[in-house]
């Protein structure tokens, strides 16, 4: 006799119940003991409510070796579909570390390779949470094979649509490179890890001692690696911290970033600019204040806050629309660029041109960090990055040069040869290809070895060539420079300048890609 339609829709509900559980009670109960969430609950808290459709919920596997023809493994440790972030499409995979320990088969990456390749086809974001064991050992090459597929895409996927990752739990292994190869890394302190080998491996091999969080905790990576771009307390705040994120950056990358209405108004003048710069160049100040200054109602979104202080990259609106900064800090090594300042930064702005988002420049810079340690870890290489990632860049590029912009790091910062569009000055900027001291121990060597008071010719010669090249004067008479302003019109200065320049259009030669200096 065959089944009544209410057998058969008895059978899929239990099915879809079965799956839903996961790994079952004891297991789930063991990952909230460890203060994590189950992959169901994490995507609960990313996507709007009610507006996630799971796919591939009836997916198995099909290995028999080790006794895996009798484990089950319920939606093979992968929670696979789509929903919407703020009513835009967005595609989501959890790894349940419930079910086999969220470990990756063939089955599991063939489910997240179908929604990579239709957030390809669709043109959305994509977004990972990782929380896994790493590769199923008893599926051998397919296992392996699984994750190069996975790579494979995210490298295809690049620049075309954004991808985020976010670490709440352990990636390890092979798994590290699928989070790497995206556009933004988020871990939470305490349950996200991400290492290549293990502590023990690690001892094994060199004697080292060293714990799983010293090794591949979320402020290791934050600090040290620069692998990690975010750093939240809880699972709770880092589904909010991804949402901000996405109101930032467009769907893909034939869209603008969406934009929203602002309440700051455009024509704000801002009278604490005047004198942020202080009177001593070689006092710090903070880089940040003068942005939140600048920028509506003072909301930066800034990225890699703990790598590389000395440069500062984030997003933020002008007048609703969503810009990329790019800043040095003075506060931190005198806001010199070095190798992890250029990495940093470099990377922010391939992503910001890939995906359409405006680039401003804010630049107070004394040059490249001098020494041994930086020359020997290749600061050339290194810092070429930067000129190249400017130079790449066809979005609109705005330059303001707040104090220091001299010699190499004058040029790295999005010069006018770099081809920023428009380069603005505060009259306190100084454009030289070196500071005074130095540039008048060099030019004026002769006349200072001469004199019968050598200190005081030096001193004079120093004050001569600060009058002449301590001011923004003589490159805006050449044309570096486009507009010397009054600090306190920075912000409906910018506004007007961007407005201008959004209908920007500008190719580069047909190439298959250039040879990026990594």
């Amino acid at each position: 006799m065959e089944p009544s339609i209410n057998e058969l829709m008895k059978q899929l509900r239990e099915k879809e119940e079965k799956i839903k559980a996961g790994g079952g009670e004891k297991r789930v109960k063991a990952q909230h003991e460890k203060g994590k969430l189950t992959a169901r609950e994490r995507i609960t808290l990313l996507l709007d409510q009610d507006s996630f459709v799971e796919l591939d919920l009836l997916v198995e596997h099909r290995c028999s070796n080790f006794g895996m023809d009798k484990v089950e493994a319920p939606g093979e440790g992968v929670v696979t579909g789509f929903g919407t972030i703020e009513g835009r499409l967005i595609y989501v995979f959890a790894q349940d570390f419930t079910v086999i320990g969220g470990s990756l088969g063939e089955m599991h990456a063939k489910k997240i390779c179908k929604v990579l390749d239709m957030a390809m086809k669709m043109g959305a974001p994509c977004i990972g949470i990782n929380d896994s064991g790493g590769a199923r050992i008893q599926e051998g090459v397919d296992s392996l094979s699984g994750y190069g597929q996975i790579f494979y895409r995210n490298t295809i996927a690049s620049g075309v649509i954004p991808q985020i990752s976010i670490i709440v739990g352990p990636a390890a292994g092979g798994a590290v490179y699928s989070p790497a190869i995206m556009d933004f890394v988020f871990m939470v302190k305490n349950i996200g890890i991400m290492h290549i080998t293990g502590p023990e491996v690690i001892k094994a091999v060199t004697g080292e001692v060293v714990s799983s969080e010293q090794l591949g905790g979320a402020m290791t990576h934050n600090v040290k690696s620069g692998v990690a771009h975010f750093a939240a307390e809880s699972e709770e705040e880092v589904y909010q911290m991804v949402r901000k994120m996405m109101s930032y950056i467009p769907s893909n990358n034939m869209e603008n970033p969406p934009r929203i209405e602002s309440k700051d108004d455009p024509n704000r003048t801002e009278e604490a600019l005047l004198n942020i710069i202080p009177v001593d160049p070689n006092k710090p100040y903070d880089m940040k204040e003068v942005i939140g200054y600048i920028v509506d109602e003072g909301d930066f979104f800034e990225v890699q806050q703990h790598f590389a202080p000395n440069i500062i990259v984030g997003f933020a609106r002008l007048n609703g629309h969503s810009i990329g900064i790019i800043a040095n800090q003075p506060k931190i090594l005198a806001g010199c660029l070095d190798i992890n300042a250029s990495d940093k930064a470099a990377r922010f702005i391939r992503f910001c041109d890939a995906f359409n988002v405006p680039i401003l420049t804010l630049v107070d810079v004394p040059g490249f960090l001098p020494g041994t340690a930086q020359e020997y870890g290749g600061i050339i290489r290194h810092g070429a990055k930067l000129l190249y990632a400017y130079s790449e860049a066809t979005v609109p590029k705005i330059t303001l040069i707040t104090r220091k912009s001299y010699g190499g790091a004058y040029l790295a910062m999005c010069s006018r040869d770099l081809r920023a569009d428009q380069v603005i000055c505060w009259p306190t900027a100084e454009i030289a290809v070196m500071g005074s001291q130095g540039a008048a121990n060099i030019i004026f060597r002769k006349e200072i070895a001469q004199a019968k008071d050598p200190e005081k010719v030096r001193q004079e010669k120093i004050e001569e060539f600060r009058q002449k090249f301590s001011n923004p004067y003589e490159a805006a008479k050449r044309g570096y420079v486009d507009m010397v302003i009054d600090p306190r019109e920075t912000r409906p200065r910018l506004i007007t300048l961007f407005e201008m320049l959004s209908t920007k259009r500008e190719g580069r030669p047909a190439k298959k890609h250039g040879n990026f200096p990594v």
